[in-house]
């Protein structure tokens, strides 16, 4: 595989330095908050308790590669504010979401209040920070307008979401544009000295995601019990993309906004290579195919909510701005989450991190 991200570099930039991780109990923050200990950072996190007692972030025993762990709602601003303005971080990567299409309409206005204006209570916090700072926001791939024409978004198409979550992100990209234009100006950099920037990436799958109403989480969970996995939309495309992948790229992105923070400081995808096209039926073959064992059936669900069925990303701009490109196709992708959950003999812990180790070294 070839290195794109080395853990030399990254290790040269964060080794010793303050990260304020937001959303670092969830499934994609519980493995950054990995990482970044493997780098040699100070990680604080900010975020609610883990939903589950089984959850990845509980499994790696996360508090103990905190520096400081607050267990805090996003949505309470001035306990936000208090803890980074104490932290003085030197990057802030904010994951904390209400991070499912199904869920969001369930709790509609719950996720809006979340992912949006969350959002905004980070970056109003980075206003108040004296010393310099870089601030990555993490939304998704689903914040586009999607007609569904079969072909791959650029970061300029034109924002949206039909579903709750999905509007609730592309909102939140509006309140970073905004903050970025009003508050934090690359053109302006030496006045406030933060730089910004949003980082759009697929549908990340890895060892350790127990959510619901999650493809791989439901397929881990029939094998379990024994029981036939349901597929409702099993023609469905989706850019599958193992989680370290994304996380390399944000790290990337904060580690070149740090050198630079006028010309890094927009928006970028960070998706496979669109031609890496796999059905959700395409993955639940190749993950039990993996794990060896499971089944599948396909079932029609009455009054589903609407969910797209294609949905692709052009990342041309994080290719040639930072060099990054995606390292695994889908299928290794899933392999290497099926053999992780296939994994019996290892922790969680040590799982986890001889996938960072041979995907970053």
């Amino acid at each position: 595989m070839e290195k794109v991200v080395s853990a030399a570099y990254l290790r040269s930039v964060f080794n010793g330095k303050r990260v304020f991780l937001t959303g670092h109990t969830g499934f994609k923050g519980a493995w950054m908050l990995q990482i970044l200990n493997w780098l040699g950072a100070n990680v604080k996190g900010y975020s609610l308790a883990p939903e589950k007692t089984n959850d990845l972030y509980n499994q790696v025993d996360g508090d103990n590669m905190c520096y400081s762990s607050v267990i805090a709602d996003i949505c309470d601003g001035a306990k936000l504010q208090t803890e980074i303005v104490r932290f003085e971080p030197d990057f802030i990567f904010h994951f904390a979401a209400q991070p499912l299409v199904r869920r969001g309409y369930d709790i509609p206005a719950y996720t809006f209040m979340v992912n949006s204006q969350g959002t905004a209570h980070v970056l109003d916090a980075m206003r108040s920070l004296v010393p310099s700072a870089v601030g990555v926001m993490i939304t998704t791939d689903k914040v586009y307008d999607n007609p569904e024409r079969g072909l791959p978004f650029s970061e300029d198409d034109k924002l949206g979401g039909y579903d709750p979550y999905s509007a609730s992100k592309a909102s939140a990209e509006i309140v970073i544009s905004s903050y970025r234009r009003s508050f934090f100006n690359p053109f302006d950099y030496t006045n406030h000295e933060k730089a910004i920037a949003s980082a759009r990436a697929g549908n990340v799958i890895g060892g350790g995601d127990y959510s619901d109403n999650r493809i791989v989480p439901d397929i881990v969970r029939a094998i379990s019990f024994g029981e036939t996995v349901g597929l409702r939309n099993p023609a469905s495309i989706r850019p599958w993309q193992h989680v370290l992948e994304p996380l390399g790229a944000y790290l990337l992105l904060a580690a070149k906004m740090s050198t630079d923070p006028v010309s890094y400081s927009t928006a970028y995808n960070f998706g496979p290579n669109p031609e890496d096209m796999l059905t959700v039926e395409d993955l639940t073959k190749t993950f039990i195919e993996s794990y060896k064992a499971g089944s599948y059936k396909i079932f029609t669900e009455e009054g589903a909510p609407h969910e797209a069925k294609l949905l692709l990303l052009d990342s041309t701009r994080a290719m040639d701005h930072l060099g990054w490109k995606s390292q695994m196709d889908a299928r290794t992708a899933i392999r290497w989450t099926a053999e992780w959950y296939a994994n019996k003999d290892q922790s969680a812990n040590e799982k986890c991190l001889q996938q960072i180790k041979t995907y970053f070294e």
